[in-house]
């Protein structure tokens, strides 16, 4: 089993890198392996709402010259996600979200039922709708969210203010720890011939009717 840890931030082995690293430590303990994937820094573009990656249904996004299809591959091979992303404005990095929303519209058939966690990393505040804000896209793909024994958060202005967060790092060991007990229970259920829930066709409505 193996788990995607996405690092949503710009910079590649700042603060959001501690603590996803921490989180890995935790899951190869459990006998879980891990792979760390990184946004990059280049220019992600935003979902254009064009809808033919759903009319193809081809789990990939139209626009291919962006790290979105690349993670979308990551995440169809992994058993387990977990992104975190730095706190810009009291939510998630500009360029996450635009990555995100395209994977998940575009890919979403890779996540469902997938174990999944958004950490969040600040200097001070404005981590907890940045961690809400990124479950939200966890919720709608049928995604469990694992939890910790506290919100998912780590705290400093350097990678090495976040290495003295002690709290911190240990919500991300036990983040890691309850995330190998779920994979190695959704095991144990498919050993013994428990599989994921058939879901029903989507009904989408404007509020008032079915739309046309």
């Amino acid at each position: 089993m193996k788990v995607l840890l996405i690092n949503g931030s710009p910079r590649k082995n700042g603060c959001t890198s501690v603590a996803l690293a921490e989180v890995a430590k935790s899951l190869e303990s459990h006998g879980i392996a891990t792979e760390a994937a990184w946004i990059g820094n280049d220019p992600v573009r935003g979902c254009q709402a064009c809808r033919t990656c759903a009319q193809k249904g081809a789990r990939r996004c139209v626009f291919d010259d962006d790290v979105v299809n690349r993670l979308i591959e990551k995440a169809e091979a992994a058993d387990g996600i977990i992104i975190g992303s730095p706190v810009y404005y009291a939510g998630v990095n500009g360029a996450l979200i635009a990555a995100l929303d395209r994977m998940f519209y575009a890919g979403g058939a890779a996540f469902a039922f997938k174990p999944a966690a958004g950490i969040a990393s600040a200097r001070r505040a404005g981590t907890t709708p940045t961690i809400d804000q990124l479950n939200k896209y966890f919720l709608i793909s049928r995604m469990p969210i694992v939890p910790s024994n506290y919100w998912p958060m780590v705290h400093g202005s350097l990678p090495e203010d976040v290495t003295q967060d002690a709290e911190g790092l240990q919500i991300m060991r036990v983040l890691g720890q309850n995330m190998a007990w779920m994979l190695h229970c959704i095991e144990a259920g498919r050993a013994a011939g428990i599989e994921a829930p058939q879901t029903e066709q989507k009904v989408f409505t404007n509020f008032i009717r079915p739309l046309s």
